[in-house]
């Protein structure tokens, strides 16, 4: 069963779900995470005390509002437009990441929040 989070930023309140995965439930378990964002084009990633390999969900292929694991850097990504690797609108991670949940409506309201110092996921 997927797991409602909320994401917190800024200003900024978004809702979504951490899908019913092996990695998705061990990172739903260590929530709330507080971490100061990094961004990558339209895209935020933090470390977080999750450490997984790839999995069957693994893809560079994310759209708009995917929240991802990137495994390199035990981070969680969240994509909201063009990352400097994208030849069109969709995000590109810079390598493959296991897509473990998603926002409801929409993220690219986050491009808003480029600049914020910290970001916060909770269950919801």
């Amino acid at each position: 069963m997927s797991a409602p989070i909320r994401i917190v930023i800024g200003r900024i309140v978004l809702t979504g779900e951490l899908f019913d995965t092996d990695c998705a439930r061990r990172i739903s378990g260590v929530l709330p995470i507080e971490a100061v964002p990094n961004t990558w084009g339209d895209e935020f990633y933090f470390e977080i005390p999750v450490r997984a390999e790839r999995d069957d969900t693994a893809t560079t292929k994310v759209k708009i509002g995917d929240i991802g694991y990137w495994p390199p850097g035990n981070a969680l990504a969240i994509f909201f437009g063009p990352t400097p690797i994208s030849n069109g609108p969709d995000p590109v991670p810079a390598s493959e990441v296991n897509l473990v949940g998603k926002i409801f409506g929409d993220a690219t309201v986050l491009k808003q929040e480029i600049a914020a110092e910290k970001i916060r996921i909770e269950s919801a």
